[in-house]
Parts: C-alpha cells; structure tokens; sequence
C-alpha cells in the first residue's frame, strides 16, 4: 500500500510503504507530516517518496556532521567560544542524529554547577542556530528543543546548592551616591550616566568625545539589542562630568596592548566593596537600566517601576505607574505585549 494520508487531530499524517516500481523499498511508515492542511500532508509525501527513491536507485549520499556545519555557520567569537565544547561532544554526528534531548544532557556534562538557564543560554541555543542554518542553506533536518522546565531547573539548584532566577533588586539614588563617593571618576560617571539614560553597560563604556554634543546636552549611543543608535538628552550636570573626564582606553600593563572598553567595569565590583554595599553585578547594572521601547531622544523612557518606588525622583509629568519586564518572570515576559496596559511610556526621567 503506498502512502495515504489521514487527519489525526489537527495534523495529518501518513501511513504505508514507498513503493517503486511497484516494490516497497521504505516503510512501513505511521508518522506525522506536522501539516494542517491536505495540501501540505500531500507535499510532504513527495517529497519523502522522492527522497526514499533517490536514495534507494542511487544510495545514501554522505551526510553533513555537526562539525562540518559549524564550517558553513558565521559565529561570533562569543559563540565560537561557545561551540568549542559542544563540537567535542558531538562534532562527529551527522545532523539527523542529534535530538533535542541529546543537546539538554550536555549540560550537566560540560557545565555540572550551572543553571539550566546557563545550560539553555551557552549549549543549547548556539548548537541549534548552528543545525538551523545548515536546514537554511543545506536542507538538512532543522531542530526544535523543548525548554527546560521548573522540575528540572529546582533539581539543578538542588545539586549545585544555589538558587537560580534571583530576584534583582534595583539600585536607588542612596546607592548610587555611596557607591560614587568609593569610586574612581570613571566608574563614578558609567554608574550615574547608566542610571540617568539607561544605557547598557557596553553603550556606556564604548562612548567616545565625538559622541558628545555639549551645546545640546545630548550623547550618542550605538545601537544593540535591536535598537538603533540614537541621540539621547542628558542633564546638563551629566554632560559637564562626561566633559571633564579625559579619553582613555584600556591597556595590558604587561604587554601594553589596547584592550576591550568593556574591562573598564571590572573596577566596579572593588569600589562596591569599599562602599560597603550590595553587589553591583545583582543591583546596579540591570536595574540601572530600564527596557525602553524606541523614542531614546526624549525625554520619554521606559522606567522601571521598582526603582521609582525606591528613589525620590522628581516627576515632569503626570503619567501612570510604568511596570518594567523585569517585574515579571521570563514566562511572563514571553506572554505580556510590549504595548498597553502592562508597559506604559511615561515621562519620567531620572536626574541626580
């Protein structure tokens, strides 16, 4: 019987032998086709009987490893990093051998004292953008992964003996001025320009003078995260500190090379201790910055609720409470729209 095709739910599926010649040369077959509609169940029946065709009259052709995608995969240096464990693990499977459940156990292999949020974030995700683009490029199978789920990540925590998901806890104008009075002027102006524009943290160190437009009291962002580079206004007191600070960049007092602008942030976790207040890595670099949705060159910036609560800040402008996606839990996040009544643009503008 060759293949048929039958409703079971939403989805179609497909049943019988591919017949060639009237010989059955694959099957017998009972799977489904994952279409909703006929026409789409009927297209994925010639395709599989081309395919189980070709392949019988011409024989298996050599299938592409997870190591020869990585060679066709455009990675990042953050991600090639990433990918070098993995393919150690499974660089020499072919693509249609790897599952979804094969990727979730590698995490307690190479990283047993991470959280499956690390395990999802550094194992999971680049191994599958890199079988993704070889299904884009090459036709080979694409793969979906099933999240790790709340059984799995409390059984994490339990063995490595720590909490994951900790609740941030937003840094408030008493902290920031602690923390300033400990630090150096640099660390002191990234803290205060993060907490006044809500920057990110690489936005912040990667400013350069001709980023500056001291007649408008405004400074240049680069684009990240999906949002452009735009022009944001700061206060005039924020202008007047980043204008009295000299250009410097980083160098490795061992060899005197240039290094990253990021590395600048590595004095903030010293002065924090020094002001004798909470870590900077939970309170300060997160909470700092608000999720703001466009309209960076305004005054109208996405705020974060918890923050405001916290600080006495003054107000430009009447508005409702603005709620931050940080208040919500990354479930939440996925559900909430990023309109409406859950996130409210508002005026408010945090000054020091």
């Amino acid at each position: 019987m060759p293949l048929e095709i039958y409703k079971r739910g939403r989805v179609y599926w497909a049943k019988g032998w591919v017949e060639y010649n009237g010989r059955r040369i694959a099957g017998p077959y009972r799977r489904s086709t994952k279409a909703s509609t006929e026409a789409g169940a009927r297209d994925w029946v010639a395709r599989e009987t081309e395919a189980q065709i070709h392949r019988y009259v011409f024989g298996d052709e050599p299938r592409m490893t997870f190591a020869d995608a990585i060679l066709i995969y455009k990675a990042s240096p953050k991600a090639a990093k990433q990918l070098i464990p993995i393919v150690e693990e499974v660089g020499d499977l072919p693509l249609s051998a790897i599952s979804g459940r094969m990727l979730k156990e590698l995490g307690p292999k190479l990283k047993p004292d991470a959280c499956t949020d690390t395990w999802w974030r550094e194992i999971v995700t680049p191994a599958c953008a890199v079988i993704n683009n070889a299904h884009d490029l090459k036709n080979t199978p694409m793969i979906r992964v099933k999240a790790y789920d709340n059984f799995e990540r409390i059984a994490q925590d339990k063995r490595r003996n720590k909490p994951s998901r900790v609740e941030r806890k937003p840094a408030d104008k008493e902290w920031i001025d602690a923390f300033c009075r400990a630090a150096d002027p640099y660390n002191a102006a990234l803290v205060r320009f993060m907490f006044e524009t809500a920057a990110r943290i690489d936005q912040a160190v990667s400013l350069e003078p001709d980023d500056l437009r001291p007649a408008e009291n405004k400074v240049r962002v680069k684009a990240q995260k999906g949002h452009p580079e735009s022009w944001i206004t700061v206060s005039p007191q924020m202008m007047d500190e980043l204008l009295a600070l000299p250009a410097k960049r980083p160098k490795n007092r061992k060899t005197g090379r240039l290094m990253k602008p990021r590395v600048l942030a590595m004095a903030v976790r010293p002065a924090t201790t020094r002001a004798g207040r909470r870590s900077a890595s939970v309170q300060a670099f997160h909470t700092c910055r608000h999720t703001r949705q466009g309209g960076m060159g305004s005054s109208q910036n996405w705020s974060c609720a918890k923050a405001l609560t916290r600080s006495p800040l003054p107000r430009l402008a009447a508005g409702p409470t603005p709620i931050c996606r940080c208040a919500f839990t990354p479930t939440q996040r996925r559900m909430r729209p990023m309109s409406g009544p859950y996130f409210v643009q508002t005026t408010y503008r945090r000054t020091l």
